[in-house]
Order: C-alpha cells, then sequence, then structure tokens
C-alpha cells in the first residue's frame, strides 16, 4: 500500500466517525507515524509503507476516531511557535491564548517578576521567558501532573521557570515575593455550560482546567481578590476570558480599584483579554 492510499483510507475513517478536518488530521497523523514533513509525503506519496507503519497508522486513526483529540495521540502542540508536551492532564494550548501572551509582551520588561496562576503546560509563562530576558517567573497550578509536565516543557525550551503545585497564591506561601505582573488563563466555562461542549474537549481535556464554577467566573474573583498581596503598586494584572466574559471581569477589576482597565479582542474579533494596572496608591 502506498502512503496516499494509506492517508485516503485513514480519511475515509475519520469522516465516517464524524471528525472535523479528517483530511488535516490524517494527514498529520501520516506525518508521525512516518517522522516526516508535509513536503516529503507530496512527493514521495507513491512510495510503499511497510506493515508496521500501516498498522501504527490506522492503530492512530482509531484512536482519533474515537474523538481523542490529536495532540494527545502525539503528545505535542505547538504555541507561539515553540513546541509544548501535551497530555491529558494538561488542557491543550489554543492559539487564541497567544493574544493573551502577546498582550502581556507589550506590557511586560526584561527583568520584571511574573507570575501565571493556573499554569497548566506552562505555555503562558515558558513563552514569556522565551522571548523576554532574565524574567523571574513562576507558574502554579493545582495539579501536581501538570506542574511536572509544565517543568519538562521549560527544560525542552531551554528557560527557567519556578514551578509550584498549589491553589492559587496558597502555593506562594513560602516565597512571599511580590510581581510586576500576574498572567492566568484560568478556567472560565460556566458549570452548566460543560456537558455542550464537543466531545473531544468535555471527554479528554480535564474537567479542573475548564469549569470556572457556576457562572465561570469563580477563579476571576479569587485572583483579583488576592492580588493586592502579590502584585506590586502599578503592576498589570492580565487574564484570558471567554467572550463574553469582558464587561464582568472589568467590573470586578475596577471594583477593587484597578485603573487602566481594558478588553482586547481576538483575531475573530471576540473578547478574549482583559488588562488592568493596579494603582500606586
Amino acid at each position: 500500500m502506498t502512503i496516499n492510499e494509506l492517508r485516503s483510507r485513514g480519511v475515509r475513517c475519520l469522516e465516517d466517525a464524524g471528525i472535523d478536518d479528517a483530511a488535516t488530521d490524517a494527514a498529520l497523523l501520516m506525518e508521525y507515524t512516518l517522522k516526516t514533513d508535509r513536503n516529503h509525503i507530496l512527493a514521495y506519496g507513491n512510495d510503499e509503507v511497510s506493515d508496521k507503519q500501516a498498522d501504527d497508522y490506522d492503530a492512530l486513526i482509531k484512536r482519533r476516531a474515537e474523538h481523542i483529540p490529536l495532540q494527545y495521540i502525539t503528545g505535542h502542540q505547538e504555541f507561539m511557535g515553540l513546541d509544548f508536551e501535551v497530555s491529558e492532564d494538561v488542557l491543550i494550548p489554543r492559539l487564541d491564548t497567544e493574544c493573551l501572551v502577546e498582550e502581556a509582551m507589550i506590557e511586560i520588561e526584561d527583568g520584571m517578576r511574573v507570575l501565571d496562576l493556573c499554569t497548566g503546560t506552562g505555555c503562558i509563562i515558558i513563552s514569556l521567558a522565551r522571548y523576554k530576558n532574565d524574567l523571574k517567573a513562576v507558574g502554579v497550578d493545582i495539579s501536581g501532573k501538570a506542574v511536572e509536565i509544565a517543568a519538562r516543557n521549560s527544560e525542552s525550551n531551554g528557560v527557567e521557570v519556578c514551578f509550584l503545585q498549589g491553589d492559587l497564591y496558597e502555593a506562594l506561601d513560602d516565597i512571599g515575593d511580590r510581581y510586576d505582573a500576574i498572567i492566568s488563563n484560568p478556567p472560565y466555562i460556566a458549570g452548566a455550560v460543560i456537558d455542550t461542549l464537543m466531545e473531544e474537549v468535555r471527554d479528554h481535556e480535564p474537567l479542573i482546567a475548564l469549569c470556572g464554577g457556576e457562572d465561570g467566573l469563580e477563579f476571576y474573583r479569587r485572583i483579583i481578590d488576592g492580588a493586592d498581596s502579590h502584585l506590586v503598586p502599578g503592576g498589570v494584572i492580565l487574564f484570558e476570558i471567554g467572550y463574553d466574559q469582558g464587561e464582568a471581569v472589568s467590573d470586578m477589576l475596577r471594583e477593587h480599584g484597578y485603573s487602566d482597565v481594558k478588553v482586547i479582542k481576538d483575531l475573530a474579533g471576540l473578547d478574549r483579554v482583559v488588562k488592568a494596572h493596579r494603582p500606586f496608591l
């Protein structure tokens, strides 16, 4: 069987399973199986594959047909031009979250102390540490497995980040430091909405990284409530938000005395980031 024939079989299998963009996923799994890239497959699509390669590919296609996310099958996801290890213990980094990092890059200067809450894979704080110089970078997650993955991602991307396990600021009890910036992509999906999510998300990504309480705003409240004890006067706080949460999160920040509150839209024109500064007085 040739590469093209095997890939076509994979596409049909995924289409039958109702997988969106089956052709793309089948092609990516072919690249993963053959340990090559798209250009090679296009150029040598009529080459024969071995029986083992065909069996390995069919096994991957079967898993994807069960609606297991592609990234959990390959164990990797690209974010901000960097490679990140992923597993079902962490949320898969999304392109939308790059908007949060890009906005943080505007606010954060070399040498600053930066705290990333609900760090997951560490993709946010690792990206900042990679593209800024000499950050004193700390990432916190309540999941010990997430912290282990984030630490490996930090090492593989060649940056130094201190990752701590704990429930938000509780992880910092022994540090007692204040930060120039607090950044977070917290769980923000309302509890009642979880069952309506696509199967790949609902059944495979960790609920602890998705559910933001009854109204989806629980973690914003908790992070803002504790921020004054951990953010320097004049420091910046940045959140990723759901498309309909900009006003609510902005109001919370204003009620706590924060200034320069701004909602930033993503490439799709949806509200995606809220940022604000702690007043000096």
